[in-house]
């Protein structure tokens, strides 16, 4: 009932991401469009509700604002039923490896998930969180089979091609130690008479 999905499209019934005060970069990027941002925004509309009028206001704003969305989505913790089958399965955590790419004016991410050495799942997504989420998903389906999938705004990405690792730095070859010259040390003298000093 109360997540970043639900959140968003609250924000999104208000038109609030017309209203969101950004730098002009995220704003060409997309950021007023951007589900996190528009589910904060929410978040801070319902809290000045709540410091305005009160618990009551805050909470019967909200159930009204909820129960007038055509079909609430809630979302699926992929990444939290990936670990519980990677450790029952491979006796191993996930580890999810990332990267984004700007493709156009937005960014976008790709996530591979690993138990172990091979990979199990890649995902794509707008953000990191949402790459790795798509990237457990689709190990979840791998290993598990179908998954239950809740329909989101967005129509799921095709697919691609991981991209080769990078190579590792080469270090330079090891120099040949230099030899040190010695050179005998002067006589010590008196600074004022310049005579030798015993």
């Amino acid at each position: 009932m109360v997540n970043t999905n639900t959140l968003a499209q609250l924000a999104e019934q208000m038109d609030l991401g017309s209203y969101l005060y950004l730098g002009k970069g995220i704003a060409k990027g997309g950021g007023r469009s951007l589900k996190s941002l528009l589910a904060n925004g929410f978040e801070a509309v319902l809290g000045a509700i709540f410091l305005d009028a009160g618990y009551d206001a805050a909470y019967h704003y909200y159930l009204d604002r909820y129960r007038a969305l055509p079909s609430p989505v809630r979302d699926e913790n992929f990444k939290g039923r990936l670990q519980q089958v990677a450790q029952e399965r491979f006796g191993a955590t996930p580890v999810y490896d990332s990267e984004g790419a700007r493709v156009g004016n937005r960014r976008e991410y790709t996530s591979v998930v690993f138990a172990g050495s091979e990979p199990l799942g890649t995902g794509h997504g707008a953000s990191k969180q949402e790459a790795e989420q798509d990237a457990a998903r689709a190990a979840l389906e791998t290993l598990v089979g179908a998954v239950t999938e809740i329909p989101v705004a967005k129509p799921a990405r095709q697919a691609r091609a991981r991209r080769a690792p990078r190579k590792k730095r080469e270090s330079p070859p090891a120099a040949a130690p230099v030899q040190a010259e010695v050179v005998p040390m002067p006589e010590p003298r008196s600074r004022q008479f310049g005579e030798p000093i015993d």
